[in-house]
């Protein structure tokens, strides 16, 4: 007799394990992203919502990186190659994106910051990376990216000697949004009374 409830318990134990596998690989992505925002690991950066109020004298070179899939169909490059400013001093770079092809292609920027531990200290307060990017037949576009180096930097016992940095960005293809639909469709058909 105790068999079949023996049984009923194992298969309860293991649709119960086979849930919580489900749960935890459901919520690793959101987690290891709002990780890597807070600790800036992998070179993440921040978003900042408006220029560093803080401006030390001390400088930092930041280079620029850019990369591009091989089948997006785009040329892609920073507009300079580095900038020296000063720690806190907000910045504006410029990349260059254009459509070689003949049809319309969306991209989406992935970006990085090395070393890693700077990424912490990397605040972004416009970025084309934002949003998706769509380029017609032979289009060219410029895209701002507006930063600054928090001046946190130089007080951490790891990163304050941190003063060269690299911002590296990869444009993937990607497929357009689509369009938004209205919430309410009226039927031009039907006789309105």
């Amino acid at each position: 007799m105790t068999q079949p409830r023996s049984n009923a318990r194992i298969v309860g134990m293991l649709v119960g394990v086979v849930v919580v596998m489900g749960a935890l690989s459901w919520a690793a992505v959101p987690f290891y992203d709002w990780f890597c925002r807070v600790t800036g690991y992998g070179g993440t950066t921040n978003v900042a919502a408006a220029a560093s109020d803080v401006v030390l004298d001390e400088k930092v070179r930041v280079r620029f990186d850019s990369n591009v899939d091989p089948d997006m169909g785009w040329t892609f490059r920073p507009l300079q190659r580095e900038m020296e400013l000063r720690i806190g001093e907000n910045a504006i770079a410029f990349y260059e994106a254009i459509n070689t092809t003949d049809q319309p292609i969306t991209g989406t920027a992935s970006y990085n910051v090395a070393p890693e531990i700077a990424g912490y200290y990397f605040n972004k307060i416009e970025c084309f990376c934002f949003t998706e990017q769509t380029l017609q037949p032979g289009e060219r576009i410029e895209m701002p990216v507006s930063f600054f180096v928090d001046a946190g930097l130089v007080d951490d016992r790891d990163a304050g000697r941190v003063r060269d940095i690299t911002l590296s960005y990869t444009f993937h293809r990607s497929e357009p949004a689509a369009p938004k639909q209205a919430a309410l469709q009226v039927k031009t058909d039907t006789p309105i009374n």
